[in-house]
């Protein structure tokens, strides 16, 4: 199996690991530029490559004429935040494959778990064929992650980065035989786009919620980042607020 990694943060690390301590050695490595990347130099330790076949950032699109020489079979695109052009869709001889927390078709794009939480909807993680259509590719191998009461945004996005290696490691023997089974997407699903989250964010305070609409709505805004949370304003100023919820014991 020859294969382009294309990753960032400590999950696209285990991934690699888990990967080349099977036998496999990246062909090529994408990782984020340096002024947003979190765990790129991890990654290209890992990898053992020389600098021509690692790709910092948008530079990645300058690798076209390289690939298209090796022949992979994969580009494993592991929370790699960048646009994907259409042509290195094409260029795996099996295809660009992504990792993405969310039960599709359930939460294509972004803010997946804090989406889950305010519209009721499943959640989980799947590995998918990347395709034109935001995360609309067909899917590998998905698991379904139950929503706890006591879960927030960032407690549930903490166990779906657990469940996506899970995915990604039970699927990997599909993967190696190079005709990976899938399946189709069922239903139309739900999508949300990066800046959805902020038409949700104010809390009207002349307003009429019930219980469990304002609860959701504190626990879905309640993400690592204090400029995502629900806020009320009062004299032109933004009150944030984020929820901690604790089970009795």
């Amino acid at each position: 199996m020859k294969y382009v990694f294309a990753g960032d943060r400590e999950i696209s690390v285990d991934i690699l690991k888990f990967i080349i301590d099977k036998g496999y050695k990246p062909s090529a490595l994408f990782i984020s530029d340096a002024n947003r990347n979190s765990h790129g130099d991890a990654l290209v330790s890992l990898s053992g490559l020389d600098k021509e076949f690692i790709f910092e950032g948008n530079k990645f699109k300058n690798s076209l004429q390289l690939l298209e020489g090796m022949e992979v079979d994969y580009i494993f695109g592991i929370h790699f935040p960048y646009i994907i052009p259409s042509e290195f869709l094409q260029l795996p001889q099996v295809g660009f494959l992504n990792l993405h927390p969310a039960y599709l078709p359930f939460n294509k794009g972004w803010h997946t778990p804090s989406w889950a939480i305010i519209d009721g909807t499943k959640y989980g993680a799947t590995l998918h064929f990347m395709s034109e259509n935001l995360d609309e590719g067909d899917i590998i191998h998905q698991k379904e992650l139950l929503i706890a009461p006591d879960d927030t945004a960032n407690t549930l996005y903490a166990k779906a980065l657990e469940l996506e290696k899970e995915v990604f490691y039970e699927a990997f023997p599909n993967l190696l035989s190079l005709e990976p089974k899938s399946m189709k997407q069922k239903g139309e699903g739900t999508s949300h786009l990066k800046k959805d989250l902020e038409k949700i964010q104010e809390i009207d305070l002349d307003k009429n919620y019930t219980g469990k609409e304002i609860i959701n709505l504190l626990r879905g805004l309640t993400t690592n980042n204090i400029q995502e949370a629900a806020y009320f304003t009062h004299e032109n100023k933004k009150y944030y607020m984020q929820i901690l919820i604790e089970k009795e014991k």
